[in-house]
């Protein structure tokens, strides 16, 4: 699926959660992608926590009136009225990173009053030096003391219905997905768990999907860049390309 950065109105993509570079009105993107029949978008404002507000409700809103297909929002959240106003704004599912880490108990309380199945609680991870990893909030500028498979299994019991484990040094490197931190979080849940950061090429999906228990897989430079000059063109591959390389039917 793809994972769309947006940074207040415009859309936009990182390397590495870095260098935010312009890429246009994400209105546009829906539209392609609407033709090109995907499955499902996420969408996350990057700097909505780091500047203490929420994902902008009227793009939230013009992304409902042009989407066919269902989609995930993220940003800013810490309310539960701003969950209720992301829903009514047409959205189906909550992206949560930062308060998730801050407060993990608030995935209960938006559990207990729209269902699990509307939440997706988006673990951030980065490699250290020693080969350790950690999980990371606030667009990934501070790390948090738990350890990534723990905090998964912490998303888990407080009611979270997926986890999107975003690798921050595979992040718009087109390098392919980190199979270890992946997989080893898929392996410690039992609720969905997608894929995301570093996906350059369609055999990468192949391998992280073949080689760990993720149930999706999501990208975005793959699907908003084409070419070694990266230039701007929204795609997505035909349906039959993706079952015949996921070995679907």
């Amino acid at each position: 699926m793809p994972c769309l950065l947006l940074s207040g109105k415009g859309l936009v993509k990182t390397i590495q959660f870095k260098d935010a570079r312009y890429l246009g009105d994400p209105i546009n993107a829906v539209r392609i992608f609407n033709e090109k029949e995907s499955d499902e978008l996420i969408f996350m404002d990057i700097n909505a926590s780091k500047e203490n507000r929420t994902v902008d409700l009227d793009v939230v809103r013009q992304i409902g009136d042009e989407c066919f297909m269902p989609f995930a929002v993220g940003g800013g959240i810490r309310t539960i009225e701003s969950v209720r106003e992301i829903f009514k704004a047409g959205a189906e599912k909550v992206v949560l990173n930062t308060i998730a880490g801050e407060n993990p108990d608030f995935i209960a309380k938006i559990a207990d009053t729209f269902g699990s199945q509307s939440i997706i609680v988006s673990i951030d991870v980065r490699r250290k030096m020693s080969g350790k990893y950690k999980a990371y909030i606030l667009n990934g500028s501070k790390s948090i003391s738990i350890d990534p498979v723990e905090f998964a299994g912490l998303v888990q019991e407080k009611g979270a219905g997926e986890i999107l484990v975003n690798s921050i040094d595979r992040d718009g490197t087109g390098e392919g997905y980190d199979l270890d931190i992946t997989a080893k979080i898929a392996a410690a849940v039992s609720i969905p768990v997608i894929a995301c950061g570093g996906a350059g090429k369609l055999e990468d999906l192949k391998i992280i999907v073949k080689n760990s228990k993720v149930s999706a897989v999501a990208a975005g430079s793959m699907f908003v860049f084409h070419g070694e000059r990266r230039a701007v063109l929204i795609n997505y591959p035909a349906q039959k390309e993706l079952e015949k390389l996921l070995s679907l039917n």
